[in-house]
């Protein structure tokens, strides 16, 4: 049925690639998270991360990348916040992290990333302690300890990302944003 339907399972590939943990970071934290991923209500706990997307083909001038940051409330496991960016930077998680906070005055969930260098670097550390947040991070080369933001970016890319040509940055992020 499926040859007949030209119906084909996207394969994910195999990634070899773990986070790039900062070289001198400033704060590390325990993984209070511990792989506990139900939450009963909205913003109680949080896990965040960073996906690059490709657009545009072969030599031409307008290919190129954006990062997307995303917040996901483990509670309905939707986003409660995201920003795209051209670079995979400290204004970028910190744009998003504004923007969550702003959507949910008040809100103190668990906030569990992986130990990338823009959340273990002291101004991130200083934005939870402002907003009176306990901070997670996963162990070294451990994905699973994040699993449910990596498995959203499986899915999302699985469904709407792979296997599709983006001729602009336009269509890529109008995608997105269908998706």
């Amino acid at each position: 049925i499926c040859r007949k339907k030209k119906i084909r399972s996207i394969i994910k590939h195999r990634y070899n690639c773990c986070t790039k943990p900062a070289s001198d970071p400033a704060y590390i934290a325990e993984n209070v998270l511990n792989r506990e991923f139900h939450a009963d209500k909205l913003n109680e706990k949080w896990v965040t991360d960073v996906s690059e997307f490709k657009y545009g083909a072969g030599d031409d001038e307008r290919r190129g990348k954006i990062y997307l940051s995303v917040i996901l409330d483990l509670c309905d496991k939707g986003p409660a916040a995201y920003v795209y960016g051209v670079h995979n930077d400290n204004p970028l998680v910190f744009t998003t992290f504004d923007k969550v906070m702003e959507a949910n005055p008040g809100a103190t969930p668990l906030f569990h990333s992986d130990r990338g260098y823009q959340y273990t670097s002291k101004e991130f550390r200083q934005k939870i302690l402002n907003a009176g947040m306990t901070q997670s991070m996963s162990r070294v080369a451990h994905c699973i300890d994040n699993g449910p933001m990596e498995g959203f970016w499986g899915i999302m890319k699985r469904e709407m990302y792979y296997g599709r040509k983006f001729k602009t940055k336009e269509d890529l992020i109008q995608a997105i944003e269908e998706y």
